[in-house]
């Protein structure tokens, strides 16, 4: 599966950004999807996790309350809405897609990934 991320860009804290992440190839519905982000200077950690039939998302503490992970299978598409953005939240966001649903917050557990959009918050 190939998966393309967009919806990156700037905003000022507080604001929200909606990221979303298509997916080709194979049927997207038999995928668990997820979430990633590298701030500069930093490891990629894990931000959210979906699977397959959308329900029972998993979040990293540091965006829970404020960031939402859905799916489109239909239109095989996963979306991060992101609101009360703080500058900490400012990296390179990854969509990432799995065969299972396991380990995932463990980016070695993640088979498939996008290329990556960058998300700027600004103070």
């Amino acid at each position: 599966v190939q998966l393309q991320a967009s919806g990156g860009g700037l905003v000022q804290a507080g604001g929200s950004l909606s990221l979303s992440c298509t997916a080709s190839g194979r049927s997207f519905r038999s995928y668990s999807a997820g979430w990633f982000r590298q701030a500069p200077g930093k490891a990629r950690e894990f931000v959210a996790h979906i699977p397959r039939n959308g329900n029972g998302a998993t979040y990293a503490d540091s965006v829970k309350g404020r960031f939402t992970i859905s799916r489109d299978n239909n239109k095989n598409t996963v979306y991060l809405q992101m609101n009360s953005l703080k500058p900490e939240d400012t990296a390179v966001y990854y969509c990432a897609a799995q065969a299972w649903s396991v380990r995932f917050q463990d980016q070695n557990a993640w088979g498939y990934w996008g290329q990556g959009t960058l998300v700027t918050v600004s103070s």
